[in-house]
């Protein structure tokens, strides 16, 4: 019996052999199982470690109430989603009743007028990022690409460009890997407010646009186009042969986006795979198209449910674990759309921090920048990542291209001197641990809400003979760091040096068998992560 990786090694001898001879390469058509199996991230993805992302639409053009305004906008109750609450409101008084002006014409209204995506990227890439990803579609159903099986997107609808492909060229042209994010597989669920009507009122019982249908757009601008392409079916009318056809719409959808823009990496919003073996094709394509053009499957798959074949990712959170397969954190500014409503939830230090401890667990960070409706950045926005291209144009070394140590860190959070007892459970009493306890390690994030690290707080990360200490909230004085004590059992060896990255001054220092004690000169200014570069005695 052939085993998989003796399939994949001779289909790999192949495409090398037609690569070497001038023949075009065959397209390999392995089964997911087989492809899984053999996977293993990508080094890329490894070295790489923080990425921008664009997560950008027309949810973005009314500035205000929450992320998911296209759903709240038609709720006069939203429930526990508070976020949402000032949709409803902010919507009549700007556009109107929902009857009259849905989201399908919020749509029409968004026109990306300044959108340059080579300037988007190279701001990116003068700020450290090292991979740009762009939101394909939301959960609005709405696609970002020029679709063939979908008539509302981008290029018929709104700003009559192909956001994906523009965002995809650009991030090429700049020799960066490129990704695309996916959330349309909730789509039926979410929309359903869209068919309701008022309770009471003066439009008591007059439908919302969702059950509005082609006919209807006669004369209209959105004449030829279908309300129950973009909102869904009616609910009464959606049976399991209308639920199925839409699944495999979606996979015909996704597999022209993974075909025709070839992303390195591909990201679902949902725990497990899109529409089950629907989504899971999508990234057999995905993974096969890889292998097919580079020889290796050179692509990313993530899921925030660890499976095999994946790379897992947190939302709004990090990891409380140094893992041994690597991750990725995800984190913005505000609701994920841009919003006047809602404070900054980030700044400069948090964006440090929550970057720094992802790297040292073995994971990236990919940062959200919420751009306004015309395609530009917050001016409070752009500041703030400026800044963290500045401390990245310093302290890269400790970033970039580093692998995680025995363990992540040291300090009084990873002794658990921060640490509480939830129902059984150790949480971080600084960061909310009733929400902890209920989602698990999304939404841990630190915010600007968030005390303090501890001034001897601090966390690893290595790259070639090297050893780096990234000091969380330096203040002067001694610092003792137990994990490297000669006598611990992590074992860290014995130091010879101790530099810092940003002057180069070297750092007085003590090793003993139970600590490691770091004399910390004074810090000026803002207290960002100070890192420190060790060398070993031979």
């Amino acid at each position: 019996m052939i085993s998989v990786s003796m399939k994949i090694k001779a289909i790999l001898f192949s495409l090398f052999f037609a690569g070497a001879v001038g023949v075009q390469a065959q397209q390999t058509d392995f089964t997911w199982d087989e492809l899984a199996q053999q996977y293993e991230c990508p080094e890329w993805f490894r070295d790489a470690k923080f990425g921008i992302w664009f997560h950008w639409g027309p949810q973005a053009v009314p500035e205000q109430g929450g992320g998911w305004y296209a759903r709240h906008m038609y709720m006069n109750d939203v429930g526990r989603q508070k976020f949402g609450k000032m949709a409803r409101l902010y919507h009549e008084m700007t556009y109107g009743h929902p009857s009259e002006f849905g989201f399908k014409d919020v749509i029409n209204t968004w026109k990306a007028e300044k959108f340059n995506a080579d300037e988007l990227v190279q701001f990116s890439i003068a700020n450290g990022a090292k991979y740009i990803v762009a939101l394909a579609n939301h959960h609005d159903h709405f696609d970002l690409f020029n679709s063939s099986h979908h008539p509302w997107n981008s290029v018929n609808v709104g700003p009559k460009r192909d956001i994906i492909g523009e965002f995809a060229a650009a991030t090429r042209k700049a020799n960066l890997k490129f990704g695309v994010t996916c959330h349309d597989d909730r789509y039926l669920n979410w929309w359903l407010p869209a068919f309701g009507a008022d309770e009471d009122g003066p439009k008591k019982g007059i439908s919302y646009d969702g059950r509005l249908t082609k006919e209807d757009g006669i004369g209209k601008w959105w004449e030829g186009l279908d309300p129950a392409d973009l909102y869904g079916p009616v609910p009464e009318d959606r049976t399991p042969e209308v639920i199925e056809a839409i699944k495999e719409n979606w996979e015909e959808r996704h597999l022209e986006l993974v075909d025709n823009y070839s992303p390195d990496l591909l990201y679902y919003d949902g725990l497990n795979f899109s529409y089950g073996e629907h989504g899971k094709e999508v990234c057999r394509r995905l993974y096969n198209n890889s292998l097919s053009q580079n020889g290796k499957i050179d692509a990313v798959m993530l899921l925030k449910k660890l499976e095999p074949g994946t790379v897992n990712e947190v939302e709004s959170g990090g990891s409380n674990t140094l893992r041994e397969y690597p991750w990725q954190s995800e984190i913005t500014f505000t609701d994920w759309f841009y919003k006047t409503d809602r404070h900054l939830t980030h700044n400069a230090r948090t964006i440090l921090e929550m970057l720094v401890e992802a790297v040292s667990k073995n994971g990236n960070l990919l940062l959200n920048i919420e751009l306004f409706p015309d395609g530009t950045i917050p001016a409070e926005q752009k500041e703030i990542i400026k800044t963290v291209g500045r401390w990245l144009q310093v302290n890269g070394e400790a970033i970039y291209g580093t692998r995680p140590w025995t363990v992540y860190g040291d300090g009084k959070s990873v002794r658990g001197e921060f640490w509480e007892t939830v129902d059984g459970e150790i949480r971080n009493a600084a960061d909310n641990a009733a929400d902890m306890k209920k989602e698990g390690e999304h939404y841990n994030q630190r915010t600007t809400a968030t005390p303090a690290y501890a001034n001897d707080e601090v966390r690893y990360t290595t790259k070639d003979d090297y050893f780096f200490i990234t000091v969380m909230n330096p203040a002067e004085g001694s610092m003792a760091i137990p994990t490297l004590g000669t006598n611990s059992k992590v074992n860290p060896g014995t130091f010879k040096s101790f530099t810092r990255l940003y002057d180069g001054a070297k750092i007085a220092f003590k090793q003993t068998g139970d600590r490691l004690v770091i004399e910390m000169p004074a810090v000026n200014g803002e207290s960002y992560p100070v890192v420190l570069k060790g060398e070993f005695k031979k």
